[in-house]
């Protein structure tokens, strides 16, 4: 098999040389740019080796996380056709296990399998120039090597099942709204670092992070001793693990998985229920993207929270607080105001209510449909505005701090807004009237103070620890990175759960409700 599946590989290589002349000759000047590129990039990290031992560790846990990050991102984004796909050997019939493992065999037969290899073993150099154990620098190395591998091979699997099919406008900007969530802060980050007096602490605390990080264990292990050594040790050994078995999953998956039929072009398409799960949650998602898209009163709802988290702090800054302690308050409060936003989302698609009751749609695709679109818009909203704050603030070591509290304060305000949207729906303005006209009602203020301060008391433990990171010193800043995760996830589940049988038994007064508005 390992023969049939290397030949494959071999082959395709050398029917690219017998394509056509301008084909082979830009494929040619692309080789020869990355080869320059790549030993360029191996004698810079080769010299490391005569560096101050703090620089040498930064730059090589930096480099080789952005090495592995690029593995495990760029086949997602890429399209491209995966030559080695498992399902191209479905009709030998091997076990699944053994397909896996002889695929990721094949795949070290490629350039950017290649490209690993020599960037490892410059590592290996740097970290032997640095005084550290050979053997235990070829096994980090291996393992980052594998790392790589195995990732790419899960990312194309991804691609190739959940993607291929529905890439479009729609699922284009997913993923460019994705990269930006990703690249933006990491490029602010970078920016905004002085390098005048050689490497920033801050780049250095970023490091450390990244050598507890999956994507960085394995690039930290030679340089590191005692506990730190066996803490990145088990998480490179356990990352390793987590992507072996999802790679055998999927490789079982797409076995047992009846092939799509080849999509053919058409001028209009399905738009986001192309790009959604063929499930019930997935429709609900989609219809409800569509509604807020084109809806002014979700518009002016969006529009008007990061002006008015702006516009709370003004005073603060008229009465003297500095503005290094002033950036650090709208991110919270836009998180709260955005996840408080879903509280009534039923009566905004009052129109839509009766097509998921009467098709007897789960309570709960319910609930997790109708958060798709908020979702959509807060997550890339949230790490802009969490960037800039921590980047007015000088103080890129709050930042893990500020991760959770944001989303401990929004996925809360998502979870119980779940619960109080289906128990006391209340009247809003119909479709089609103006953002900012309101109706007249007797009720509705309870449901909108319970959800709003019942996310700031249950986000109060990822709040205090927060603070704690900003008075007390960056060590409190993982705790409530890790603390708000947490809770809000905890919340969040337990609101869809519990929203989604409130919808499930309030069914018929739901109706009731849709019909009034």
């Amino acid at each position: 098999m390992v023969a049939h599946v290397l030949g494959l590989r071999l082959a395709l290589l050398a029917g690219s040389v017998r394509a056509r002349p301008a084909v082979v000759a830009r494929r040619v000047f692309a080789t020869l740019a990355l080869v320059v590129a790549v030993v360029a990039v191996c004698v810079a990290v080769v010299r490391l080796g005569d560096a101050a031992s703090g620089t040498a560790s930064t730059l090589l846990i930096t480099a080789g996380s952005l090495v592995v990050a690029g593995f495990l991102l760029v086949p997602l984004f890429a399209g491209a056709e995966d030559p080695l796909d498992p399902r191209r050997f479905g009709p030998l019939g091997l076990p699944p296990g053994r397909l896996a493992a002889t695929i990721v065999l094949a795949s070290l037969v490629s350039v950017p399998a290649m490209v690993v290899i020599a960037f490892g073993v410059a590592v290996v150099a740097a970290w032997a120039g640095q005084g550290a154990s050979v053997p235990l620098a070829v096994f980090a190395a291996v393992l980052g090597l594998a790392t790589c591998v195995v990732g790419a091979r899960c990312a194309m699997a991804i691609g190739a099942l959940a993607l291929r099919d529905r890439r479009g406008p729609q699922l284009t900007g997913l993923l460019v709204v994705a990269a930006s969530v990703l690249v933006v802060p990491a490029a602010v980050f970078l920016v905004s670092l002085d390098w005048s007096g050689g490497l920033p602490t801050q780049l250095t605390e970023a490091a450390s992070a990244l050598a507890v990080s999956p994507i960085g264990a394995a690039w930290a292990i030679p340089l590191r001793t005692g506990g730190d050594l066996a803490r990145s040790v088990v998480i490179a050994l356990l990352t390793l693990l987590a992507l072996v078995l999802l790679w055998w999953w999927l490789v079982r998956r797409m076995l047992t998985t009846i092939q799509r039929p080849v999509p053919v072009r058409e001028r209009r398409g399905l738009g986001w229920f192309a790009v959604m799960p063929g499930l019930p949650s997935g429709v609900i998602a989609a219809r409800s993207v569509v509604y807020w898209f084109s809806d002014p009163r979700h518009l002016a709802n969006i529009v008007i929270v990061p002006i008015a988290s702006v516009l709370v702090v003004v005073p603060l800054l008229v009465v003297g607080v500095p503005v290094q302690t002033v950036a650090l308050i709208p991110p919270p409060l836009m998180a709260l105001f955005l996840g408080w936003l879903a509280h009534n989302d039923l009566a905004y698609d009052s129109t839509g209510i009766w097509m998921h009751i009467s098709s007897g749609v789960r309570g709960i695709a319910d609930r997790v449909g109708r958060l798709a679109p908020i979702m959509l818009i807060s997550v890339p909203l949230l790490a802009a505005a969490i960037t800039l704050s921590v980047w007015v603030h000088d103080r890129w070591s709050i930042l893990p701090a500020m991760v959770g509290v944001c989303v401990s304060l929004f996925a809360c305000g998502l979870g119980l807004g779940s619960v109080s949207s289906a128990a006391a729906p209340y009247a809003v303005t119909r479709p089609g009237d103006g953002p900012f006209e309101q109706p007249q009602r007797t009720g509705g203020g309870m449901a909108q103070a319970l959800v709003f301060f019942g996310a700031i008391v249950v986000s109060a433990p990822a709040l205090w620890w927060g603070w704690l990171a900003l008075n007390r010193g960056p060590d409190y800043a993982w705790t409530a990175l890790w603390g708000g995760i947490i809770i809000g996830a905890v919340v969040l589940l337990a609101g869809v759960i519990v929203g989604g049988v409130v919808f499930e038994r309030r069914s018929s007064r739901l109706m009731e409700f849709a019909e009034t508005m």
